[in-house]
């Protein structure tokens, strides 16, 4: 008869959510952390600038493919060292993001994917990255993307305090 697995059995429908609830928080998270695929848009400058964003580069997670570079025809160094670069990474995937550190071909570049996201035509994240050798103020690339970056990176203390609106990381090239 059922009479005495009666309880049992309503025990176990009680219990019975309280252990898929945990199982299926767990498979979320473990989704969640995934990175999902962002195509970036790096605009190179000369000399220092290159190897400045080469380095910032060498630190991304592969999720940042494909990478397409943006750097004067005149600028055969760059141009070299991005290729030994890129050579060495593999691009695989796609969604929009523009890496940039200082160079003033940078600014007409962030200020057209801006408008392209104020057309709803394309949606980039701007991240901008003010170079290391900038102490106490910004590059002019610096206070003109200030305003318009999603992300405004500093690598000093002291230009964290001058602008609220950055994040202060350390030195990171």
């Amino acid at each position: 008869t059922m009479g005495p697995l009666l309880p049992w059995l309503g025990a176990a429908a009680l219990l019975l959510p309280l252990l898929l609830v945990p199982l299926a928080l767990l498979a979320r998270r473990r989704r969640g952390r995934q990175t999902p695929p962002l195509s970036l848009l790096v605009v190179a400058g000369s000399g220092g600038h290159t190897t400045e964003i080469l380095r910032l580069l060498s630190c991304l997670s592969e999720s940042y493919s494909p990478r397409h570079y943006i750097l004067a025809d005149s600028d055969k160094m760059s141009e070299t060292k991005i290729r030994s670069f890129e050579q060495k990474r593999a691009e695989i995937f796609s969604n929009s993001q523009i890496l940039c550190n200082g160079p003033g071909t940078c600014v007409p570049v962030c200020i057209s994917a801006l408008l392209l996201g104020l057309l709803g035509l394309k949606r980039a994240i701007i991240v901008y990255v003010e170079s290391i050798c900038r102490v106490e103020t910004l590059s002019l690339s610096g206070k003109i993307l200030y305003y318009f970056s999603d992300y405004f990176i500093v690598q000093w203390p002291a230009l964290k305090e001058k602008y609220p609106k950055s994040v202060y990381l350390g030195r990171i090239v």
